[in-house]
């Protein structure tokens, strides 16, 4: 009997486990490209991280230049700003310096124009005098001056100012720059004692001129000598608003003794001065005014007290002479400050316009 042939099986375990290995192999192979992948995405994933990084903090460190730049921008826009301004002011001290060297050069040219006028008529009354010496017999008496001055410089220049008026008032500048022609100077002695203010030479010079004008007053008439600052006061105690007889002699050595003691100190208030003229009854016919620049305040003190540019000291010096009564005589003596370059032509109009001298005397007199 034949043998019962076997059926082949084509799952049989060998296949299976055939199968099975190369599903584990293709599982085991896509295991490690998968691992390998995420490897790759991690470093990429760290490079991006790293350039952002990088990005952002270049991002901040450009934000920072840009406040920093921003800053210097309106620090430069301010700066110009200020330097615009300070050229705009520059420009127009500019012009106003050459505006008053102009003005300070007509005043120049008239001045000289008037010296030369004064040599010619002392020239003259030199020769007039000469002959009128050799044509005398008899000399005439030698007047009835109550004083004499000595002093050291040659006052033959000065015939141009005539102690003529039957009521005459000297008004002094005592004010702190009445000490010295230099402002430092002036600052520096405005804090020193008393003895040593009233020992400044250039203050002496303005007690002498006053003592000399003393000498010169005409026979009968009358004076009073106001000294002022920033208010005016009569030097000769009890005698406001009131007259001296030039005759007198215990009084003209009173007012003498009154200049020696007097002190210069404050500002100066030229409208406060003449308002002393209106004080005084009857009225003076001449005033002789001896001082050295444009005042420097009006009739009361500033709220603020602040520097007065030259064009607010002319200003106050217009304001003072509109107080001045019609027909006045008004005579000048200015011992100059340096720099106040105005003052002189200024001073030099008055005169001219009240009929008066207007003296700038050398330093040896008088």
């Amino acid at each position: 009997m034949a043998r019962k042939r076997r059926q082949a099986e084509v799952f049989s375990l060998s296949f299976l486990d055939v199968i099975c290995c190369g599903f584990g192999a293709v599982v085991l192979f896509y295991s490690v490209l998968s691992a390998q992948s995420g490897v790759e995405r991690l470093r990429r994933t760290e490079d991006l991280t790293a350039q952002v990084n990088r990005l952002e903090e270049q991002v901040l460190e450009g934000t920072r230049n840009l406040v920093v730049l921003r800053n210097t921008l309106e620090k430069t826009e301010t700066d110009t700003t200020r330097a615009a301004a300070r050229t705009t002011r520059v420009v127009e001290e500019l012009a106003q310096r050459r505006e008053q060297s102009s003005v300070y050069d007509q005043a120049s040219l008239a001045r000289r124009e008037r010296i030369e006028k004064l040599k010619a008529d002392i020239k003259a009354l030199e020769e007039s005098t000469r002959r009128l010496e050799a044509g005398s017999v008899d000399r005439a008496p030698p007047g009835e001056r109550i004083r004499s001055f000595r002093g050291t410089g040659d006052r033959r220049y000065v015939t141009g100012l005539k102690m003529q008026g039957r009521r005459i008032l000297i008004l002094l500048d005592r004010s702190a720059s009445m000490m010295d022609e230099d402002i430092v100077r002036v600052i520096v002695l405005r804090n020193s004692k008393e003895e040593l203010r009233r020992a400044a030479p250039k203050w002496r010079r303005a007690i002498d001129t006053a003592d000399w004008l003393l000498t010169q007053l005409p026979a009968g008439s009358q004076f009073q000598i106001y000294a002022f600052n920033t208010a005016a006061e009569p030097l000769v105690a009890g005698a406001a608003g009131g007259w001296l007889q030039a005759g007198d002699a215990p009084a003209i050595s009173g007012a003498v003794d009154a200049l020696h003691r007097a002190t210069p100190e404050g500002g100066t208030s030229l409208i406060n001065a003449f308002a002393a003229i209106r004080r005084l009854s009857p009225a003076p016919d001449q005033v002789v005014l001896i001082t050295d620049h444009l005042p420097t305040q009006g009739a009361s003190a500033p709220a603020v007290r602040r520097h007065v540019d030259a064009r607010g000291r002319e200003r106050l010096f217009d304001e003072a002479i509109r107080t001045l009564p019609e027909g006045l005589r008004l005579d000048v003596v200015l011992l100059p400050m340096k720099g106040d370059y105005p003052a002189a032509w200024r001073f030099w109009q008055l005169a001219i316009a009240r009929g008066g001298a207007y003296l700038m005397p050398s330093r040896d007199w008088p």
